[in-house]
């Protein structure tokens, strides 16, 4: 089977009209082998910052002399970006191989496997034949019916910043979605949690009481902001300075929540020096999220995909370009909130290009615009990604500041057309 193919096979397998729960991820596992098992993990659930604050902590783990596992999604461009290895995304041949492998023992389940739980099988297996030493492990949804909560009680459980995500299916109130995703804490762990609202700690707090969890919250009243440029962020947390490339302004808040899973590990037994640390957060990559993809114009890429996402762009934007008109490059998706997606860009809006991005869900280039023409803004429709990027570009003076953003799908398509991957 070609790596290819292995995507189109598991991609088949729609959640739709699915119930949740992890039993048929466990019955999975348990034809496989219960790879999960003979592994060590850091889980990370939350709202906004999961993907970034496990690239950080995948960084210093390596840096610390660990082979280590990364489970991410949504991929950018290629499908094997969510298995990683060390930073090295899974091979093609094992990809295809290991694949083959998970479908033949998911056949004749009474309860067929999703999607979701078929790629979680596959990144199990492939950790456990690499020997992974630990495997940082973000949840997909939610986290207590996540396949991804099969797994014994982690080095780490991790919570980043909590919003209101998937209502449908984990609630609609903070205390709701903090109590799914709290589901992740299991008997004995440490738990790390994004210093935020009141009612979300308290669920997390009772839930490590109950679990016997010893419990870490971020101190984010403790960062200072030491520079800011297009090369990164320097600044201190409780008193100690730290550097990492990635330029959003939520991010040192990321790296807070990295810093303290760190911390927690080290008190766990775990070998992870001071150098390590500091070395492994400045050499952390995530690309897609305020990710300065080029410069004269500068053109910033942000897969910024909610309104809590799109607020943290603006304010970003207007930290690291002060005072500076931004030209947009936007797609978005019709079941996402848009209208409060892009209400806080357009203060800061030169003008707006649109497009469609591509996905079944999107929201289609023409009817962006119009909403946009409606709200003040100049706004021009493009035929694709590759028609916006050429006009959003061609429009800028080197001086000038570009943003594309709004959408997983259009910034993993952007990054291929940029020659990025």
């Amino acid at each position: 089977m070609t790596a290819l193919e292995a995507e189109q096979k598991i991609h088949e397998q729609a959640w739709v009209g699915r119930t949740p729960g992890l039993e048929r991820t466990r019955e999975l596992l348990g034809r496989l082998g219960n790879p999960h098992q003979g592994l060590k993990f850091v889980h990370i659930t939350g709202t906004n910052g999961k993907g970034s604050t496990a690239a950080m902590v995948s960084s210093v783990l390596r840096r610390a002399g660990y082979k280590t596992g990364l489970y991410t999604s949504p991929h950018l461009w290629r499908f094997s970006e969510r298995f990683q290895v060390n930073g090295a995304p899974i091979p093609d041949e094992d990809l295809g191989r290991i694949t083959q492998r998970v479908l033949e023992a998911a056949r004749d389940m009474s309860d067929p496997a999703t999607e979701f739980e078929l790629m979680t099988a596959v990144a199990m297996v492939y950790f456990w034949e690499q020997k992974c030493d630990i495997v940082v492990l973000e949840v997909g949804l939610g986290g207590r019916l996540d396949s991804t909560n099969v797994i014994p009680a982690p080095e780490a459980a991790v919570i980043t910043n909590l919003g209101l995500e998937h209502t449908r299916e984990l609630g609609d109130t903070i205390p709701l979605i903090a109590r799914e995703k709290a589901g992740i804490i299991k008997p004995g762990c440490r738990c790390v949690l994004y210093g935020q609202s009141r009612e979300a700690r308290e669920v997390v707090e009772q839930a490590c009481r109950e679990q016997g969890a010893e419990l870490t919250v971020t101190r984010p009243e403790t960062i200072r902001l030491k520079e800011l440029s297009p090369r990164g962020q320097f600044f201190s947390y409780c008193g100690e300075d730290y550097h990492i490339p990635m330029v959003g302004a939520y991010q040192v808040e990321n790296a807070a929540v990295a810093i303290e899973v760190v911390k927690a590990l080290v008190r766990g037994g775990w070998d992870i020096s001071r150098t390590a640390l500091e070395e492994g957060l400045a050499g952390a990559a995530w690309p897609g999220r305020m990710e300065l993809a080029r410069r004269a114009p500068d053109l910033i890429l942000d897969g910024g995909h909610n309104p809590q996402c799109m607020q943290a762009v603006a304010r970003s934007l207007e930290q690291l370009y002060p005072g500076k008109k931004v030209s947009f490059l936007l797609g978005v998706l019709a079941d996402k909130d848009y209208p409060a997606m892009v209400e806080p860009l357009l203060p800061l809006a030169r003008r707006v290009y649109t497009l469609t991005p591509d996905s079944p869900r999107a929201l289609s280039a023409e009817e962006l615009a119009r909403y946009l023409a409606g709200r003040g803004a100049e706004a021009v429709p493009c035929a694709d990604a590759r028609e916006g990027l050429e006009k959003l570009l061609a429009q800028c003076g080197p001086e000038e500041v570009c943003c594309a953003c709004g959408s997983l799908y259009l910034i993993g398509e952007l990054r291929h057309l940029l020659g990025l991957c």
